[in-house]
């Protein structure tokens, strides 16, 4: 069963999603409300949801902003943004910022609905991963062998290449150059302090 936030103060919109969700799959959903941004906030900091449904009107929140203050709370969890304007500019600023997607009041029935919640959730979950699997891609581990003279790093391959080389290639580490005060003295002796 996936437990769904609805967070949304008009209480026509409540009780049409509400039963959208219930002619769409009564055994698949658990519903909660909210008619204000503070008491969603709350109520995701206490109980496990699985998608949040969003009005972006709200007493205490309204626009994109609504939306940014949900996303920075909990950014593991997929919002679907909620709005009475029919304009896919908006609906794709929604996206960019993180929403998984956006429905139109008005628009919206059944199986809609349930598509889209059900599709928000699995494709948070492979976001989840994959950046999970590309923070892991550009981490170091393991056994990485290193000349114990020149400090070259025999990598994958087996050849070996300078130590500033491999890591950037296997992070998103990046380089400044410099001297260390023993190297100074025995390179620059006359540039050493004193």
């Amino acid at each position: 069963m996936k437990n769904i936030l609805l967070i949304e103060d008009n209480l026509g919109d409540v009780r049409l999603t509400t039963e959208l969700l219930r002619e769409a799959a009564p055994q698949d959903f658990s519903i909660s409300t909210s008619a204000t941004l503070a008491q969603g906030l709350n109520i995701i900091s206490q109980q496990s949801i699985d998608v949040v449904l969003l009005d972006l009107s709200l007493p205490d929140g309204y626009g994109i902003e609504t939306f940014e203050k949900v996303h920075r709370e909990s950014p593991q969890l997929p919002i679907v943004v909620l709005t009475s304007l029919d304009d896919n500019e908006f609906g794709l600023q929604a996206v960019k910022q993180g929403a998984q997607d956006y429905l139109v009041k008005g628009q919206i029935n059944a199986q809609l609905l349930r598509r889209v919640i059900c599709y928000a959730i699995e494709r948070k979950i492979l976001l989840v991963k994959l950046e999970k699997a590309l923070a892991d891609i550009k981490t170091l581990h393991g056994l990485i062998p290193i000349c114990a003279n020149c400090k070259s790093i025999r990598n994958d391959s087996g050849y070996w290449q300078q130590l500033e080389k491999y890591i950037s290639e296997h992070s998103e580490a990046q380089f400044s150059h410099g001297l260390c005060p023993k190297c100074i003295k025995e390179i620059y002796p006359e540039y050493a302090p004193k």
